[in-house]
């Protein structure tokens, strides 16, 4: 198989579909590896880490899409590298089909394209490997952004999460328990922060109160506790989803305008349309903006501001299935894996509606 790893062109975005280390072991099965040359480079992977591994090395997009049978790639491609796609190929990346402009999707549609959004690989709808992996990174990187809006330069309270003798602890309330939301608690309890999770699982809120050892307040999302815990929050954590939907908004204006000046809110869900009614994305470049006196900091794809831990993240989850696809075929690997088959958003054009397998 021809399997082609282009240069990320989306604004932010320094991760790369392949580490060195996986075309070396595509290559020693016998396929053809083309990497466009800087593809790696903002993750820290120079054109001869690839080249040594057996790579061919191409000095544009669009000859290394038009040499490809299989393209991988971090995030979706652009309107320009679409239109490079010959018809039939097969994608497999971080798609994000319901954020993606109509005119990108109606494009996708044209070239009969066959697309894995590896958010979207799940062999039962609960659990979604590849997904996890940057959910943990971008969870355990807001204190990192906390603690920075929280500073008066951005524009937040002037709040130090994890206090100081005699002075109390900034208040973190995280909405959603899933696996963003429980590596963003571990790494604010760990900074010694005053941590609030709601989720609307009772039985995952019983999860996480015996994980932390009482060391978090847990309570069932309901509308009410939302608007109270916002209230008193120095900072809110925008950790939900629904699989294959839009985020549900649990943040209103409303609630937004009893909130204390100079609070926080971190919206991960910006991905997935954001869980804030003033949520909408921003860039790494221009990350912030006040709404309501409220720091938002909506910015989709967190986990590429650390592109190397990121790359090798989500490689190790995504291998296996990148093996299924280059070892099988797209056809026989989607009848024989249902988490991969679940993955495709879009098959020779035709948009699908994920049907997940239950577990057994």
């Amino acid at each position: 198989m021809n399997i082609g790893i282009p240069k990320e062109r989306l604004c932010g975005e320094e991760r790369v579909g392949l580490t060195p280390a996986g075309v070396g072991l595509l290559t020693k099965a016998g396929h053809k590896c083309y990497v466009e040359r800087g593809a790696g480079a903002g993750a820290g992977f120079d054109d001869y880490d690839y080249e040594r591994m057996g790579a061919t090395m191409l000095s544009t997009g669009e000859e290394l899409y038009a040499s490809s049978s299989l393209v991988l790639k971090a995030l979706r491609p652009t309107l320009e590298e679409i239109k490079w796609m010959p018809v039939g190929q097969t994608l497999m990346c971080f798609l994000g089909l319901m954020s993606i402009p109509q005119e990108e999707v109606a494009e996708l549609k044209k070239r009969r394209i066959t697309a894995i959004a590896y958010e979207m690989i799940s062999k039962d709808g609960r659990d979604f490997p590849i997904l996890r992996t940057m959910s943990e990174i971008a969870g355990r990187m807001a204190p990192y952004i906390a603690g920075n809006l929280l500073m008066r330069t951005y524009g937040g309270r002037g709040v130090l999460l994890n206090g100081v003798p005699g002075v109390s602890a900034g208040e973190v309330v995280i909405l959603g328990g899933g696996a963003l939301g429980m590596n963003a608690a571990r790494a604010f309890v760990g900074l010694g922060a005053k941590v609030f999770i709601l989720s609307r699982s009772l039985d995952r809120l019983r999860y996480l109160e015996e994980y932390f050892h009482g060391r978090v307040t847990t309570m069932i999302d309901h509308d009410f506790n939302v608007a109270y815990t916002t209230r008193f929050a120095d900072v809110v954590i925008g950790a939900v989803r629904d699989p294959g939907k839009r985020a549900p908004v649990v943040i209103t204006r409303e609630m937004l305008r009893t909130m204390r000046r100079g609070s926080v809110i971190i919206d991960f869900a910006i991905d997935h349309g954001g869980c804030a009614e003033t949520s909408r994305p921003t860039s790494f470049d221009n990350p912030t903006y006040i709404e309501e006196d409220v720091v938002h900091y909506c910015v989709p794809n967190v986990p590429g501001g650390v592109p190397r831990t990121s790359t090798h993240a989500f490689n190790n989850a995504a291998w296996s299935y990148i093996q299924h696809i280059t070892n099988m075929g797209p056809v026989s690997a989607f009848a024989q894996n249902d988490a991969l088959r679940n993955g495709v958003a879009m098959r020779n054009g035709e948009i699908i509606e994920p049907q997940f397998t239950p577990r057994h």
